[in-house]
């Protein structure tokens, strides 16, 4: 009989040691490190446990040249979601969908597996958090429960892959979720490291063999990262956050990998009493109930992907009593913040270094391109002088450390995208997408420029907010 090693693998990065140890060197984590057992008969061992070929067999080899075709998708019949995948499910891939707990992933995929069964493509449900009943009651208040979708509430692979395939494989198969999975091979309790990678690569294998679309739904922990091993979503062909808030109506699918379409797209959800439904126009969304009268707010242009996206960026800045003033920021990286206060004290004279600033997109969208900077800046200026600014104007542009604004991609997507929902003007960098106006702009070099327009513009209508500071009076 084989040896049976005892090893200890971190269970939030899948660091793997020969001994016990109370924090994961790898990712810092405390308590991470559990005992985990590898070899014997049956399961996966050391290469001296397993038979192995004396010789490997030759494979043919070629080269660039040939013809490429696309790969061939079958449409989910969810417009948001065929965005996010880049036209529809690929045959044969996996997708790795994680979002927090009770944010819908079941309920989209539910939508999804409906919908393709409505289309006559055979769909699979495999839950393993829920029972049948469970699963039919969420179809029922959706009104889905006519829809020709196979359940089961299974946990083993093995059963999972057999059963599978038997027949005709199904066009999609939905597994919820993959910390719930176990396999034979691995004497480990499920949701560990081990077993997490192990059922992901036999699910995996089945996907490619068969043809099949596989979804696997992962668990995220507490930072909003996908729980389990990194290697899973190396392994996958496409990984999608679920996102969005509690307290909000409406989700967000991000593609964050995605090896048959483009990363960085979205898909908008909103959430109502009948489930998920599609927000065509999120730009609208996003801006609705916004406050035109208020300084410290500006509405910014950005892009999702390939979509255009306005939204609000609101600031606030208020005198501090605190001997560190307090920066909070949501929805942005606090770091860009940072910079942009250190451009704005060191290349425009505006001083926050005793104030309180507060800096929120409206909405709880995350905002991650560096576009944003003009749009930052321009509400925390409005906010500092209690100018209201231009309700129909639009802002995008990246600022440097020098105080110099950058230009940035796409720049007549955006604009389009603004003449769309009605704004007359827009505050752009100089440089790529001027000969693509389609509405009027006005192109700013320095943060100076922007800071003595919103100045001159204070001093002739002054704002809602507070009076303008004298010391700002005194510098323009």
């Amino acid at each position: 009989m084989a040896k049976i090693h005892q090893t200890f693998v971190c269970q939030s990065c899948g660091a793997v040691y020969n001994r016990w140890r109370g924090r994961c060197e790898a990712c810092d984590g405390w308590n991470t490190i559990q005992e985990e057992t590898a070899g014997g008969p049956g399961q996966s061992g050391p290469a001296a446990t397993r038979p192995s070929r004396a010789r490997g067999r030759v494979f043919p080899l070629e080269g660039l040249t040939g013809e490429a075709k696309e790969a061939p998708r079958t449409a989910s019949g969810i417009g948001e979601l065929d965005r996010v995948t880049g036209g529809g499910f690929v045959r044969g891939s996996v997708i790795l969908l994680g979002g927090d707990p009770g944010i819908g992933k079941s309920t989209l995929l539910m939508q999804a597996a409906a919908a393709m069964a409505q289309q006559g493509a055979g769909v699979a449900y495999i839950s393993g958090e829920e029972a049948v009943g469970q699963v039919r009651l969420r179809a029922e208040r959706l009104g889905l429960a006519q829809a020709n979708v196979q359940l089961a509430a299974q946990t083993n692979v093995e059963d999972i892959v057999e059963t599978l395939s038997q027949g005709k494989p199904p066009a999609l198969a939905v597994i919820d979720s993959i910390q719930t999975m176990w396999t034979e091979t691995v004497e480990s309790a499920p949701g560990t490291v081990t077993q997490v990678r192990s059922s992901a690569q036999a699910l995996i294998r089945f996907a490619k063999t068969t043809g099949t679309a596989v979804i696997l739904v992962g668990h995220v922990t507490k930072d909003g990262q996908i729980a389990g091993p990194r290697v899973v979503e190396h392994m996958v062909d496409a990984v999608a956050s679920f996102e969005g808030d509690q307290g909000h109506h409406f989700r967000i699918l991000r593609a964050v990998k995605n090896r048959f379409g483009p990363t960085d797209e979205i898909g908008v959800f909103e959430m109502t009493d009948a489930g998920l439904s599609e927000v065509p126009n999120p730009s609208a969304l996003f801006l609705a109930g916004r406050d035109q009268q208020a300084a410290g707010t500006a509405v910014f242009a950005g892009m999702e992907g390939t979509r255009p996206l306005l939204v609000e960026i609101q600031a606030l800045v208020a005198p501090s009593s605190l001997g560190m003033p307090r920066r909070a920021v949501v929805g942005w990286d606090p770091n860009r913040l940072s910079m942009v206060l250190a451009v704005l004290e060191a290349h425009a004279g505006i001083r926050l270094g005793s104030h309180d600033v507060y800096l929120n997109v409206a909405g709880g969208l995350r905002v991650v391109e560096p576009a944003a900077d003009l749009a930052v800046a321009a509400a925390l200026v409005s906010s500092l002088s209690g100018a209201v600014l231009p309700a129909e104007t639009v802002y995008f542009g990246e600022i440097g450390l020098s105080g110099a604004i950058r230009p940035v991609a796409q720049a007549g997507a955006r604009l389009k995208e603004a003449q769309k929902l009605g704004f007359a003007k827009a505050l752009i960098p100089q440089g790529r997408g001027e000969g693509e106006k389609v509405l009027s702009v006005e192109t700013l070099r320095h943060i100076a420029d922007l800071v003595a327009g919103i100045g001159a513009g204070s001093t002739r209508k002054g704002g809602r907010g507070r009076a303008p500071t004298r010391e700002y009076e005194d510098e323009y």
